[in-house]
């Protein structure tokens, strides 16, 4: 560890912050204790201003450094999901019901963190404005603060995220520009009709065998329907209906998605689920009601924050640790909305093979501390080499990236919930908001781990963000969705 490193210090802190959101977590828009606990940090920090009940129950907090007019953004979320938390960890979750299962709470954590460093070091020229997003599951939080003014009160000239990625190798991160994650349109679709008994179903209806029809029959929308190179995804969810074993019921009901790309197929997609349950109805001799949500648009990553936020990473894991090639996600995020809006980046920080019965990021025996643990503190990282900043201060400490470092084998511990995860015994990498990455030194200690962080760089990548291209050609084209 490096001597008077400031991430390293702060370390136990952030981990503390982690866990104090972890055990008290709260739903979408009803982020009330979270939203004040990160408020009272920003304050404590020194921030220029904070702003709170932003879209809800968000939180923006203001920081700026010398005479730049420049400004970005760095957003992390604070909901967590309607999961009974099965980890058994001492700081599992107090709220019966609710659980931080898809690493919200440590992506506020490391944003946090980063916020105390940058406000400490303030080695930038510009405005960096933290923003703390409400009800990103499925609540659309991310839309609510655009509509109560976020981009006009806080204008930026490209926004920040990134999201834990089970799947993706421990110590990368993941960034292209254009299609990143999917569009996502939920729908729920009744047949209603008589019921009867089971002994007598010619006496009514019978909208079990309608719904059994349309489960068969809504496929070929992807299948016939569109260009089969085309990503396109129809998924049905929840089928429910009767309550008792000896009664055809006069009424079934159906939840299913769709996820794609390309925002033509949103209509395409409600138009074919109509005409395919209007026909099996009629079939039937059945009513078909049909409730199509449209929700989060396509993210689409735009060619010069990418660009920048590529750039950054590469700086300070290495560019064999950063995948720009790779298939986009059919799952949805609603950091789409604000991307859309101002431009920006978002990217994935690899958390390692966790196994198919894992695959996803939020379950109840899921846990970052575990199965993640993205560096928090890298935000200032990003004071500028090629964006000048203000000139540090004689002894100011800029420590350099190691090179050369062994990856030592890979171990499995206990992550006391009853599966095993996959741990690198030396150092490996995460990152913040593509501002750049700590290493950090796992040694597994009795019950819980202790941490070495490690400061890659204290100069060079927010400037990556604020810095002006040198020509159209290098920018490339900025994808609004």
């Amino acid at each position: 560890m490096l001597h008077n490193d400031p991430i390293a210090a702060l370390t136990p802190e952030v981990i503390a912050w982690r866990h104090h959101i972890h055990c008290n977590p709260e739903l979408g828009f009803d982020e009330n204790e979270t939203a004040r606990f990160i408020a009272e940090k920003l304050r404590a920090f020194g921030f220029d201003e904070v702003h709170e009940g932003i879209g809800g129950t968000g939180v923006v907090g203001v920081l700026r450094s010398g005479t730049g007019t420049r400004a970005i953004g760095l957003r992390a979320e604070l909901d967590a999901l309607p999961i009974v938390e099965r980890t058994g960890l001492p700081y599992a979750s107090r709220n019966e019901g609710v659980m931080h299962a898809c690493g919200h709470d440590g992506h506020t954590a490391m944003l946090l963190g980063a916020a105390s460093l940058l406000s400490q070091s303030r080695a930038f020229d510009g405005t960096v404005y933290f923003v703390f997003q409400p009800a990103e599951e499925n609540e659309g939080g991310s839309l609510r603060m655009i509509e109560d003014g976020l981009f006009e009160r806080f204008p930026v000239e490209a926004i920040y995220a990134v999201h834990n990625w089970p799947g993706l190798e421990q110590g990368t991160i993941a960034a292209r520009a254009g299609a990143q994650m999917a569009a996502v349109d939920n729908f729920k679709l009744t047949f209603e009709g008589f019921g009867a008994h089971a002994a007598m179903p010619q006496l009514g209806d019978d909208p079990i065998l309608a719904a059994g029809a349309f489960v068969q029959a809504v496929q070929r929308i992807v299948s016939r329907s569109v260009d089969p190179q085309t990503a396109l995804v129809v998924s049905l969810t929840q089928i429910h209906g009767g309550k008792v074993g000896n009664i055809v019921p006069g009424r079934v009901w159906l939840q299913g998605t769709c996820r794609f790309f390309e925002p033509g197929h949103s209509d395409h997609c409600e138009k074919l689920i109509g005409e395919i349950a209007h026909g099996i109805a009629a079939a039937h001799a059945l009513k078909a009601t049909l409730d199509y949500n449209k929700g989060y648009p396509p993210l689409i990553n735009t060619a010069d924050a990418t660009a920048r936020a590529i750039a950054a990473a590469a700086a300070t894991v290495g560019s064999e640790n950063v995948s720009t090639e790779f298939s986009p996600s059919l799952g949805c995020e609603d950091f789409a909305f604000m991307i859309r809006e101002a431009g920006g980046c978002y990217a994935w920080i690899g958390v390692g093979d966790v196994g198919p019965a894992r695959a996803c990021t939020a379950t109840a025996t899921s846990s970052m501390t575990r199965s993640c643990r993205p560096c928090w503190a890298t935000t200032s990282t990003w004071s500028s080499r090629r964006f000048p900043p203000r000139e540090p201060s004689e002894g100011k400490l800029t420590a350099q990236r190691e090179r050369g470092v062994r990856r030592e084998p890979t171990r499995r511990i206990s992550a006391g919930c009853g599966h095993e995860l996959r741990y690198a015994d030396g150092i490996f990498q995460h990152c913040l908001c593509g501002i750049g990455l700590i290493f950090i030194d796992l040694r597994h200690h009795k019950n819980d781990a202790l941490f070495n962080v490690r400061l890659t760089r204290l100069s060079g990548n927010i400037g990556r963000c604020l810095e002006k291209p040198t020509s159209k050609a290098a920018a490339g084209p900025t994808d609004k969705s």
